[in-house]
C-alpha cells in the first residue's frame, strides 16, 4: 500500500481526532496529547464515556457475530478506526473463515496501522480504503472494495460510532442511503450512534468540547437514528440501546441508558 509510507507525515498532532480519542476511552496507546486533553476533558463532564466506548464495542462484536451465523460473508466497515483487537474481520472470520471484510476509514493514524487490518484468517480476505464517509463515491468506486467484494451479493455495512461525526448539514441520511443503495438484497445495515436522550445536559457539554477541538458532532433521538433505517426490515430487538440488543455472556446489562447514551440497529435490505 503507497500510501502507508506517506501517512505519519499527514496525521495532524494540533488537534484532537475522534478515532484517536476513542482509542484512548478503549484505554489504548495510539492517541496524542491533544487526544488524551481533549478525551480527559470530556471523561470530566461524562465519567461514563468510557462504558460508552467499551459497551458499543462489543455490540460491533455480537452484530458481528450475528451476521456471520445467519450467512453474511462479506462485510464493508466505515470508520474503522484504530484497530482493537479483535478487530472486525477477526470476530466475523472466528464464525465463517471465509469472510471477506473491506474497512475505510479517513485518519492517517488508521492507515498507518492498515496491516494489522489485514491479516486475513487464509481462507477469507480483507482489504482497506483510505477514505471519507462524505465521499460515498470513492469508497463504492475503490479497486479495494471492488476486488474483495461481490456487490451483487449480501454485505453487512457497518457503521458503528460514526453517525454522529456527520451532522446534518453533511447530509448523513443521504450518505447513507447512497451506500445503501449500492447493497444486494439481503445485505445489512449496522449502526450505534451516540444519543443525548438519557442526559441532554451532559451530552450538549460534550459536543461542545468536541467542537472546540474543530470535530463536528451531533447526537440524535431514537426516532432520528431510527430514520437512517427507512424502508429497510428491523432485526429485532429493533432500535434499542446496545446492554440490551441481544445480550450475550460479555454484556454487562447493570449499565445505565445514561452511561451508555447509544442507540443501536441492525436491519436487512429487503
Amino acid at each position: 500500500m503507497a500510501e502507508l509510507g506517506r501517512a505519519a507525515s499527514r496525521i495532524d498532532t494540533s488537534k484532537p481526532h475522534p478515532a484517536r480519542m476513542y482509542d484512548y476511552y478503549l484505554g489504548g496507546k495510539d492517541h496524542y496529547e491533544v487526544d488524551q486533553q481533549a478525551a480527559e476533558n470530556v471523561i470530566e463532564i461524562n465519567p461514563g464515556i468510557k462504558i460508552c466506548a467499551g459497551t458499543n464495542r462489543r455490540f460491533m462484536h455480537r452484530a458481528t457475530r450475528y451476521l456471520a451465523a445467519t450467512g453474511v460473508r462479506q462485510f464493508l466497515d466505515i470508520g474503522t478506526g484504530i484497530p482493537t483487537e479483535p478487530n472486525l474481520h477477526q470476530v466475523a472470520q472466528s464464525v465463517a473463515p471465509d469472510a471477506r471484510v473491506v474497512y475505510a476509514d479517513n485518519d492517517p493514524i488508521v492507515l498507518t496501522h492498515a496491516q494489522a487490518l489485514l491479516r486475513s484468517a487464509p481462507q477469507g480476505r480483507t482489504a482497506y480504503i483510505h477514505a471519507d464517509v462524505r465521499e460515498p463515491e470513492k469508497i463504492l468506486s475503490a479497486q479495494e472494495l471492488r476486488e474483495t467484494l461481490d456487490m451483487s451479493q449480501p454485505v453487512a455495512l457497518s457503521l458503528n460510532a460514526l453517525l454522529h461525526f456527520v451532522p446534518d448539514e453533511f447530509n448523513a441520511y443521504e450518505l447513507v442511503e447512497r451506500l445503501v443503495s449500492e447493497l444486494a438484497a439481503g445485505s445489512f445495515l449496522v449502526i450505534s450512534h451516540v444519543t443525548s436522550d438519557f442526559a441532554p445536559d451532559i451530552w450538549s457539554k460534550v459536543v461542545d468540547i468536541y467542537h472546540r477541538g474543530g470535530i463536528p458532532a451531533q447526537t440524535r433521538s431514537r426516532a432520528e437514528v431510527a430514520r437512517f433505517f427507512t424502508n429497510l426490515e428491523l432485526v429485532e430487538p429493533g432500535v434499542e440501546v446496545p446492554h440490551r440488543w441481544r445480550p450475550d455472556a460479555e454484556t454487562d446489562e447493570s449499565v445505565t441508558d445514561a452511561e451508555v447514551s447509544l442507540y443501536v440497529a441492525v436491519a436487512r435490505k429487503p
